[in-house]
C-alpha cells in the first residue's frame, strides 16, 4: 500500500535572514532550489533605440499608473515593408519578353547571380494578372536569387507571392519558406490559456478584464433568420445590416433587405426595412453609408436590370426620402457578382468584392476612383499581395486611417477558413496583410463586418454551435491585433544571463490605460517575441512558465522599442541569492524589501492552483530557546498570512511552524554561521503528473 506522501514531488526553498543593517550593507536572501525547483527569475531589461522612456515598476503587482501626457496618439507609424509594385497589373494579362527571358538565363549560366538577379526582378516587376500563376515558379526563382545574395527579407516577399498564387505542384516552396519563418499562427496561444491569464491580470488594478467574448446584439436586431452584413454611420448611432427574414411569392422566397437599427439611450431600437425604393422585390445587401448619413451604396442582385449577378447600386437622401437607386454603371459592374462595398476616408474611392473574370482568384478586391465628373472610373485590382488564388471578400476601409480591413482564406497565416486581415497604404502601395489575431479569428470564417470610428468594437455575423446555419450579429472588444494605430513595434528575447540559451515561456502584453485586450504569444525557440502596440500607452509584460515565476515589467511606450531580457543563472548545486530581505531584529513584522519576493511566490500560487506551500521558521541559537521558538513561531505566520492576502489564496493551501534553533544548517562558529542558520524555509508540494501535464505541450498548466 502506498503511503500518503507517495507521488509527492518536494521543492526547497531557504531564505536567509539577517537582522537590520544600514543601508549601505546589504543583506542577503538565499533559496536553495533541489533539482527539479522552478526557479525565480530576476530580469534585466535593457531597452533600444533612441527616445524610448519605460517606467519602472518596484515590488509587487503593478499599481494604477500614472497616464502619459495628452491623449493617445493618433498617429500611425509606418513602415515600407518592401512590398513591390506591379504597374502591369491593370494594364496588360500577360507580360512576356523574350529577349529578356534569354538574357536572364544567360547570366544563371555564367553564374552571375547578380545580374540574373537584377534582371529577373526587373523582368517579374512587369507581371501582368496572368504572370502570377503561370508564371509562378519566376517568383520563387527570385526568391532564392535574393536569398543568395543574404537579403532574406526581401527573399521572403516573393517566396510568399510564389506561395499565394501557387500552383498544386509547389509543395517544395511551401516546405522551403516555412524553414525559413515560424508560422505566426503557433506562436499565439490556445484561447482557453488566454483566458486563463486573464484570469491572473484581474489583480492588475487598472486593468479592465473583458466583459464577455462576442456580445450578441440582441433579439431587436437578431432575427431566427439570417442577419448579416453590418455597417455603421459616423457616429456609431445607426445600425444598417442585412437579413433574410421576409419572404415573397406564392413560394415563400427568402427576400434579402436592408434593415435599420437606431441607438439611443444605451440601446439598440427594433430593427426596420429600409422604405423603397431602397428595398425592392429583389435581392438587397451589403451596404455602406457616407460620413453624412445622406449617401448609401449597395448590391442589388438578381434584378432585370441588374449587368451581372449581383450589381453596385447608390441612393441619396435629400428632402426626407431616399432617390431611386442608379446603378454604378459597367465601367464599375461587370457580368459575375459585385458586392460589398466600402468608401475610404475621403470618400473618393469605393472598394469592392468580385468574383468577374480576369482576377487573381475566385474572387478578388477590386475599387474604383471618383473621378470630377462624378462619375466611377474603371474598376481596378488591388494586386497579388491583397489578391491570393483564392478568395477575398467583405472589404472595411477604415473612416479615419488608410487601413484597409478584408477577410481571405488565401493569405498565409490563417487561423481558419475565411480570416480577417488589415493592410496599410505606404506611399501609394498597400502592404503585406496583417493576420487580427485569434482573439477574432477562430476555426470557422469571419467575414461580413464592420468596426466603429473610435475602434472599440467590431461587429460582424458569426453562428452558434446549436444553429449553425443561422448568421447572428455579434459585438466584440476590438484586440491590439485589430486596432489601426498599433503599429509601433515592440521586439525582445529573453535568455539565460550565463548559458546565453533561451527561456520558453508565454509573454503576455497588458494595456493598462485603455484595456485593450492582447492575444497573448509563446516565446520563439530563440527567445525571442514581438508585438505590435499603440503609441502613447501604459503597459505591463508578464511573462509566464512552468519553470519561473511569472515576472511583470511595466513600461510606457513611445516608440519602436527592442528589449533584451536576461535572467540570472541558475546553477542547482548552489543556492541563488536575493537581496533586500529581513525582519527586524527580535520582530516578526512583514518589512516592505521583503514584497518583492513574497510577492512572486504569491503570484505562483495564483498560476498554480494545484500546489500547496509549507513555511518553516528558524532563528540562531542565541538567546532564549523558547523565545526564538515562539520568534521563528510567528515569522512564518506573518508570511503564511502575508502571501494567502496577497493571492487570495484558501487557507488550506498553506500550511506554516517554526523550529526556532532545533534545525541549524551548520554548527554556529563564526556570525555567518549564525547568519545562516537564521532563515525561513518554503516547501513547495508538487502534485503527481504536474511533469506529465508539462510535456503535452498543450499549455494548459500555464
Amino acid at each position: 500500500m502506498k503511503s500518503a506522501s507517495m507521488g509527492i514531488k518536494n521543492f526547497l526553498f531557504l531564505i536567509f535572514l539577517a537582522p537590520v543593517y544600514p543601508a549601505s550593507v546589504p543583506t542577503i536572501v538565499m533559496l536553495r532550489f533541489s533539482r527539479l525547483l522552478l526557479p525565480c527569475l530576476v530580469f534585466f531589461l535593457t531597452l533600444g533605440l533612441s527616445g524610448t522612456s519605460h517606467g519602472q515598476q518596484k515590488g509587487g503587482l503593478p499599481n494604477t499608473q500614472r497616464k502619459l501626457s495628452g491623449k493617445m496618439t493618433q498617429r500611425l507609424r509606418l513602415r515600407n515593408d518592401g512590398t513591390p509594385d506591379f504597374p502591369n497589373v491593370n494594364r496588360i494579362p500577360y507580360f512576356q519578353d523574350k529577349k529578356a527571358l534569354r538574357e536572364i538565363q544567360k547570366a544563371e549560366k555564367r553564374k552571375n547571380w547578380t545580374a540574373a538577379r537584377n534582371l529577373l526582378d526587373a523582368y517579374v516587376g512587369q507581371f501582368g494578372i496572368e504572370n502570377f500563376y503561370k508564371d509562378t515558379n519566376m517568383l520563387w526563382r527570385l526568391g532564392q536569387l535574393w536569398e543568395k545574395a543574404d537579403n532574406e527579407s526581401r527573399a521572403k516577399i516573393f517566396y510568399s507571392l510564389a506561395l499565394k498564387h501557387r500552383r498544386q505542384d509547389l509543395k517544395k516552396v511551401q516546405l522551403y519558406y516555412d524553414s525559413l519563418e515560424q508560422k505566426d499562427a503557433d506562436l499565439y496561444v490556445p484561447l482557453k490559456t488566454y483566458y486563463d491569464i486573464v484570469e491572473y491580470r484581474k489583480n492588475i488594478v487598472a486593468f479592465r478584464p473583458p466583459k464577455g467574448v462576442y456580445t450578441t446584439m440582441g433579439d431587436m436586431i437578431n432575427s431566427s433568420s439570417e442577419d448579416y452584413g453590418p455597417t455603421l454611420s459616423a457616429d456609431a448611432d445607426d445600425l444598417i445590416f442585412t437579413s433574410k427574414r421576409k419572404r415573397r411569392g406564392i413560394n415563400n422566397v427568402v427576400d434579402e433587405d436592408l434593415y435599420k437599427a437606431h441607438f439611443e439611450n444605451g440601446v439598440w431600437s427594433e430593427a426596420e426595412p429600409l422604405p423603397k425604393p431602397i428595398n425592392s422585390p429583389y435581392n438587397e445587401g451589403s451596404a455602406c453609408v457616407s460620413k453624412d448619413g445622406k449617401t448609401l451604396y449597395f448590391a442589388r442582385c438578381e434584378c432585370p436590370t441588374c449587368h451581372g449577378n449581383c450589381d453596385l447600386y447608390v441612393s441619396t437622401f435629400k428632402e426626407g426620402q431616399w432617390s431611386v437607386p442608379k446603378s454604378l454603371g459597367t465601367s464599375v459592374n461587370s457580368t459575375a457578382w459585385d458586392s460589398q462595398p466600402t468608401l475610404s476616408p475621403g470618400e473618393d474611392t469605393l472598394y469592392f468584392a468580385s468574383d468577374r473574370l480576369g482576377g487573381f482568384g475566385l474572387s478578388d478586391i477590386w475599387y474604383t476612383v471618383k473621378q470630377k465628373n462624378g462619375q466611377w472610373s474603371h474598376a481596378q485590382n488591388m494586386g497579388p499581395t491583397v489578391n491570393t488564388r483564392e478568395s477575398e471578400v467583405s472589404p472595411f476601409y477604415h473612416p479615419l486611417y488608410h487601413v484597409l480591413y478584408f477577410s481571405s482564406r488565401g493569405q498565409l497565416l490563417n487561423f481558419g477558413d475565411f480570416d480577417i486581415y488589415k493592410t496599410y497604404r505606404v506611399k501609394g502601395r498597400w502592404q503585406e496583410p496583417i493576420n487580427i489575431g485569434p482573439l477574432v479569428n477562430g476555426k470557422g470564417s469571419e467575414y461580413y463586418f464592420t468596426i466603429d470610428s473610435d475602434s472599440k468594437k467590431l461587429y460582424y455575423a458569426r453562428s452558434e454551435e446549436k444553429d449553425m446555419k443561422n448568421l447572428d450579429l455579434f459585438s466584440f472588444p476590438l484586440p491590439m491585433e485589430a486596432q489601426p494605430l498599433a503599429t509601433t513595434h515592440v521586439e525582445g528575447t529573453l535568455i539565460d544571463s550565463v548559458s546565453s540559451k533561451p527561456l520558453n515561456g508565454i509573454v503576455s502584453i497588458i494595456d493598462t490605460d485603455n484595456g485593450i485586450e492582447v492575444a497573448s504569444k509563446y516565446l520563439r525557440d530563440d527567445g525571442s517575441f514581438d508585438f505590435d502596440l499603440i503609441e502613447g500607452s501604459h503597459y505591463v509584460m508578464l511573462i509566464q512558465s512552468p519553470d519561473f515565476f511569472s515576472v511583470e515589467k511595466s513600461f510606457a511606450l513611445k516608440n519602436d522599442t527592442v528589449m533584451k531580457l536576461m535572467t540570472n543563472s541558475i546553477d542547482y548545486k548552489l543556492p541563488l541569492v536575493f537581496k533586500n530581505i529581513e525582519f527586524d531584529q527580535d520582530k516578526a513584522t512583514i518589512r516592505a524589501s521583503m514584497h518583492p519576493i513574497l510577492d512572486r511566490i504569491a503570484v505562483f500560487m495564483v498560476d498554480h492552483p494545484t500546489f500547496r506551500l509549507s513555511i518553516s521558521g528558524h532563528t540562531d541559537s542565541k538567546g532564549d530557546a523558547d523565545f526564538n521558538m515562539t520568534l521563528s513561531q510567528d515569522r512564518a505566520e506573518s508570511i503564511r498570512r502575508y502571501i494567502e492576502q496577497k493571492g487570495k489564496l484558501k487557507p488550506n493551501r498553506i500550511e506554516s511552524m517554526g523550529y526556532g534553533s532545533t534545525q541549524p544548517l551548520r554548527p554556529e562558529a563564526t556570525p555567518e554561521d549564525a547568519r545562516t542558520n537564521r532563515r525561513v524555509e518554503f516547501r513547495l508540494i508538487k502534485p503527481e503528473g504536474e511533469d506529465e501535464k508539462k510535456d503535452t505541450g498543450a499549455g494548459s498548466g500555464w
